[in-house]
């Protein structure tokens, strides 16, 4: 715990994040390179996205750089669909080509850090990973299991604008020391109600079933990084109007987001 406090109060609001994880002075300047990990649900991608938009790195998930790739005439795109069309799993291999390859046309085009978002979710992909860049701090979302369920299950999807909402409304009484929880709902606009679906596999069978073998694959990838005084463990305390400000504090970049919010 103690070195992880002192990656955390030591990882700067501007570029040059690296310098604090070696004695030896950078090569070159650069921004925070971070990782985001969580089970499906936990709210990575909304986290993520903001503190990208804070310190002004790319939010980098792997999902997208599929998609993205999937519709494009690259040359995986083909090698991809034919993955997809059998219902594979994409490879290490591939995952790792797309996001090598990102990150040198961000290099190339002056970006400078990122944060990548559930990636890596394996030892291999972490020992990969490590070759190819390196990762400053992995931060760690949690939520207790009862409310990382009812947030799945109350996933809603426009199927008009594709917006992304929530219908759960989460109260959860604290007890033998456990605190308690209240999420308000993330409704949508009046004129999409009437429009909201529900994801075929958001059914609470489903939901545990792929909490649990997340939870099996995720432990010796949080322990890789654990054991290199790297990984960041955070309970979500709510919602975002109770977790962002928390967020912000265990990373130290409470008084940034004050100073980014004067400059504007």
């Amino acid at each position: 715990m103690a070195a992880i406090t002192r990656l955390v109060k030591r990882t700067p609001y501007l570029p040059c994040a690296a310098r604090f994880l070696s004695n030896a002075p950078p090569q070159k300047e650069r921004n925070v390179q971070w990782v985001f990990l969580g089970c499906p649900g936990v709210g990575k991608g909304t986290y993520a996205s903001r503190l990208c938009n804070l310190l002004g790195v790319p939010h980098i998930a792997t999902g997208d750089l599929v998609r993205s790739e999937l519709a494009s005439n690259g040359p995986l795109s083909s090698q991809l669909s034919e993955i997809v069309n059998q219902g594979k799993l994409v490879s290490d291999e591939i995952i790792m080509s797309l996001l090598s390859k990102r990150l040198a046309d961000g290099e190339a085009k002056g970006e400078s850090g990122f944060i990548l978002d559930g990636f890596p979710r394996t030892i291999k992909q972490a020992e990969i990973l490590e070759g190819v860049t390196d990762i400053d701090l992995v931060v760690n979302l949690k939520i207790q299991e009862e409310a990382l369920l009812a947030k799945c299950l109350g996933r809603r999807i426009c199927n008009q604008c594709g917006g992304n909402f929530n219908v759960a409304s989460i109260s959860i009484k604290g007890e033998n020391g456990r605190p308690g929880m209240v999420m308000a709902p993330l409704l949508p606009p009046a004129h999409c109600m009437s429009k909201l679906v529900t994801r075929s596999d958001d059914t609470e069978e489903v939901v545990k079933e792929r909490l649990r073998i997340y939870s099996e694959k995720s432990q010796p990838v949080e322990e890789f990084y654990r054991s290199r005084g790297k990984l960041l463990e955070f309970d979500l305390p709510g919602g975002i109007p109770e977790s962002w400000p928390k967020l912000l504090q265990a990373l130290n970049l409470y008084d940034y987001e004050e100073k980014q919010s004067v400059a504007a």
